[in-house]
């Protein structure tokens, strides 16, 4: 049985303990939140009678020495959290985004090294069953090596509340699901980034919430996103759009279901060249899909075998890192080369 305390007892929190009942020796033995009393409806609401409520990490840690932290805070106690965390010899599964700056992002999966501790990040969109399918697919060699991925993304939800009143509320709240899913289905490595943001006169947001980007990938791939907030009409998936460009086809995914690829085959018509449509082969029985459920199966697998999980701290802050560089383009106007030792 793995013990965990889950500290922030918001609204995501819901997500996670809907995932965590079911999970078989899996048990929430601590709530914590600065609202005491939101923890406790918590623990009613989800039958944990038996969990150790409170307001202090530290000392529901103490009292209940648990192998393992959830941490569903808002980024800017991320930090706190995690050295808390790592100073009681648990291991770290925490909502994304992994910080709330490129310092607290290092610092924590530093941490993390030093300790010798699990830390990961809830970077669901990864457990997509279609980028699961588009990663394989790619890397059969189909159609070649990728070498433009273009995601758009188009919404306009009103969410009221801390979104619309943030700064770079696109590129910080919700970008990096499509810029991680891009960096993974083309094994892609971020080594800069131009970015421009503004404002829309139909917009009900503060500031940022539509963006277009073009981030180096490395060996020769470009990586487009435009998206925005506040676009009524015609709304994309929360997955995106997607075209990828490859040496000998191409592949598009909608978001949903639609997902096609054409390859070049021999001959032109006129000036083109002729193309046919290819499969893109369903899931295989390994892929790891789910969501929530699927980041946090896997985050237990890792505890019980002293594996890495897939979505390692590690390696998500390289996903974070196209957010804060796509930010620092925004602010200066200029490219912002995407160095390793901002990572």
């Amino acid at each position: 049985m793995i013990n965990v305390v889950l500290v922030g007892c918001g609204a995501m929190s819901k997500a996670w303990l809907d995932a965590i009942r079911q999970i078989d020796g899996l048990a929430i033995v601590g709530l914590v939140d600065l609202d005491a009393d939101r923890a406790r409806a918590r623990a009613r609401e989800y039958d944990l009678t038996n969990a150790v409520i409170g307001s202090n990490l530290d000392a529901v840690l103490d009292q209940t020495q648990p192998q393992a932290v959830f941490d569903v805070v808002v980024p800017a106690a991320r930090r706190a959290v995690a050295l808390s965390a790592f100073a009681h010899n648990c291991h770290l599964l925490t909502e994304k985004p992994l910080a709330d700056s490129p310092e607290n992002a290092r610092a924590i999966v530093e941490a993390a090294r030093r300790a010798g501790r699990i830390h990961a990040v809830v970077q669901n969109r990864r457990y997509v069953a279609n980028v699961r399918r588009i990663r394989r697919f790619l890397s059969s060699g189909a159609i070649g090596a990728p070498t433009s991925i273009h995601a758009d993304f188009f919404v306009a939800p009103h969410f009221g509340g801390f979104r619309e009143e943030m700064a770079h509320v696109l590129l910080l709240d919700m970008a990096i699901h499509t810029f991680d899913a891009a960096r993974y289905m083309v094994a892609g490595e971020p080594s800069g980034v131009y970015c421009q943001e503004w404002e829309p006169a139909n917009s009900w947001y503060r500031q940022g919430s539509s963006a277009s980007a073009v981030f180096d990938l490395g060996g020769g791939r470009v990586f487009t996103y435009a998206g925005s907030w506040c676009a009524d009409g015609f709304r994309t998936s929360w997955e995106g759009s997607w075209r990828i460009v490859a040496e000998r086809g191409s592949l598009t995914w909608d978001g949903n279901d639609a997902l096609k690829a054409e390859v070049v085959v021999p001959g032109r018509d006129g000036i083109f060249d002729k193309t046919q449509t290819i499969e893109v082969p369903p899931l295989d029985a390994s892929d790891r899909i789910g969501g929530h459920l699927g980041i946090i199966r896997d985050f237990i697998h890792a505890i019980e075998t002293g594996t890495e999980p897939e979505t390692r701290g590690s390696d998500n802050i390289k996903s974070l890192a196209m957010v804060f560089g796509a930010i620092e383009s925004a602010e200066t106007g200029r490219r912002v080369a995407i160095a390793e030792d901002a990572q």
